[in-house]
């Protein structure tokens, strides 16, 4: 069931805010295709979302350059994949093709589809201002061509096109006909434009959703219309300080620290803190939430999960306590009990969410997160 404070973000955040409009790209700048009829735009001359560095060794990396060799290299070369960026765009065009090449010609993997570690997924403002599925871009190689939609009533309309959460893409195109317009969604309005940053784990990065656009990452970005920053990095979200000390540069509406499920209670224990320290030095104010690990869907039976949860959460709480107490005013904490719903029907392996688990947890972020973002609006 969505709670009140859900219904509230649903119908207020779309109808308090917008974005400004930019000129059509230029025709001259794309590449037609054989007959003519369609024009390639390169995404990158389109608004670009989920990078916190403009300075990146590849244009869909989520780490900067100057990461490699300063994070560990399972980190670099998981900040490759492009969970989290996505494109956003306006054009009246009846029909939206898509072409982008992947790096790893691996598309999928035994418990996620092809759809969610490779493939594309669009989505469109509707005329209330709230953001709708519409295509998902199937994988079929390292180099795809897809038409996501056409036969769409001809109006102008906004965009926004995940990339996909478990391998990098080289290159992404949008086609349209040629008689249409293209061109990148303006900025988003004040009080709207800082990120929420999460840094977390292979459920962060998104397993295992069926498409892009189901990580709940993805959709409290829809639901807050923020900006979304997604730092999972598959068995490797450590809670490391160099990799805080890189996300302290970002300047975020909220850090969301999510990396209990790959790593166990000495670890908290002796990470957390000065994990937080080094956000604290560079943003006294800004809110932290730490977030528990989820319950996994068999700890109910199995000894060995439950004391897991139990004995991470007693670490992680305990710190968060101490801080407080302290007078950290803006540390906030999300427990991790119902994350994925009240039963045991939101994962495929007891861990990482489906499509359900991840509304869900969405759902639970939500609550915590809607009172830290408005709460100097009320």
């Amino acid at each position: 069931m969505i709670r009140t404070v859900e219904m509230l973000l649903l119908f207020l955040v779309p109808a308090i805010v917008g974005a400004a409009e930019s000129a059509p790209l230029d025709p001259a700048q794309a590449q037609p295709d054989q007959d003519g009829s369609t024009l390639w735009y390169d995404a990158c001359g389109l608004t670009i979302e989920g990078q916190g560095w403009s300075e990146t060794k590849s244009a869909y990396d989520r780490l900067p350059g100057k990461a490699e060799g300063m994070v560990r290299p399972a980190v670099w070369n998981l900040s490759r994949h492009s969970a989290g960026i996505a494109v956003r765009f306006t054009t009246d065009a009846p029909a939206i093709h898509a072409r982008w090449t992947l790096t790893s010609a691996n598309l999928a993997m035994p418990h996620m589809p092809a759809t969610g570690v490779s493939g594309l997924d669009l989505y469109v403002r509707d005329r209330e201002r709230h953001w709708r599925w519409l295509a998902n871009g199937k994988p079929a190689g390292k180099t795809n061509t897809a038409t996501l939609v056409r036969g769409l009533p001809q109006r102008p309309r906004d965009y926004l096109l995940y990339l996909p959460l478990y391998n990098g893409v080289t290159s992404v195109e949008i086609g349209i006909a040629k008689k249409y317009a293209l061109a990148a969604t303006g900025s988003r309005p004040p009080g709207f434009e800082q990120p929420l940053v999460f840094y977390g784990t292979s459920i962060t990065q998104g397993g295992c959703a069926s498409r892009p656009g189901m990580v709940h990452t993805a959709i409290l970005g829809r639901r807050f219309e923020r900006p979304v920053i997604n730092l999972g990095f598959s068995g490797n979200g450590r809670m490391e300080t160099e990799v805080v000390e890189l996300i302290a540069e970002i300047d975020a509406a909220v850090y969301v620290l999510d990396c209990l499920p790959n790593i166990n209670a000495k670890e908290i224990a002796a990470r957390t803190r000065p994990c937080i320290e080094i956000l604290r030095k560079s943003h006294p104010e800004t809110p932290i939430l730490l977030v528990e690990d989820r319950t996994y869907s068999d700890a109910f039976l199995v000894p060995s999960k439950r004391e897991r949860n139990l004995s991470s959460r007693a670490a992680y709480h305990k710190i968060f306590s101490e801080l407080r107490a302290a007078g950290d005013r803006q540390l906030y904490y999300l427990k991790g009990d119902h994350l994925l719903g009240e039963d045991n029907e939101g994962t495929v392996d007891s861990s990482h969410p489906t499509d359900l688990g991840f509304l869900r947890q969405a759902n639970a972020f939500a609550e915590a997160l809607g009172p830290i973002l408005f709460s100097d609006r009320r």
